[in-house]
């Protein structure tokens, strides 16, 4: 790693709009400063939307490791920036959203504050953050163990699915049904 810089993990997703584009649009802005650089890009994986209302539409997520120079708290800001500049909205927790981005862990730092709780508070339950992470860095730990055997435990595993680009009608028509 760089001298002034610590390594983070950053959790991506969206269940709004065009979420692919979203995803790669937000990577590309989470990394244009030079004070954040890209390490390494998980691939997308498609989820049922973990807690919040019901009959919501199917998240894509993803996971990047980064090296940053901005301390916790700016690193935050600037993700929230990126979250606005897609019109992300905040009216119901662990609702429909555009574009969410979580910092899962900043380099060794714990912390209980409620601005930005390190690691991500609910990171080890959630396959949906944990197998991405685990394809990107398979020796990676998140609270003394490994996130590859995390995200096998975790309840959400058998929902998730990977993404290959495509939405995939469910007729047979050959047209492909917009969400």
């Amino acid at each position: 790693m760089s001298s002034g810089y610590t390594r983070a993990v950053l959790a991506l997703g969206s269940n709004l709009g065009e979420r692919s584009e979203t995803l790669s649009a937000a990577v590309a802005e989470l990394v244009d400063p030079p004070e954040v650089r890209l390490l390494a890009i998980s691939p997308i994986v498609q989820s049922k939307a973990v807690g919040g209302p019901t009959g919501q539409p199917d998240f894509l997520n993803m996971v990047i490791a980064v090296e940053t120079s901005l301390p916790p708290l700016e690193l935050l800001r600037h993700c929230q920036t990126v979250e606005q500049q897609h019109h992300r909205v905040r009216d119901v927790r662990w609702g429909p959203r555009t574009l969410d981005v979580d910092i899962i862990t900043y380099g060794d730092i714990v912390s209980t504050d409620p601005t930005l709780t390190l690691p991500h508070p609910r990171a080890a339950e959630r396959a949906f953050v944990l197998y991405p992470w685990s394809l990107i860095d398979p020796a990676a730990e998140l609270n003394g163990e490994r996130v590859g055997d995390l995200a096998a435990r975790a309840a959400d595993l058998p929902g998730l699915s990977t993404f290959d680009g495509f939405q995939h009608a469910e007729d047979t028509t050959g047209a492909v049904k917009r969400p």
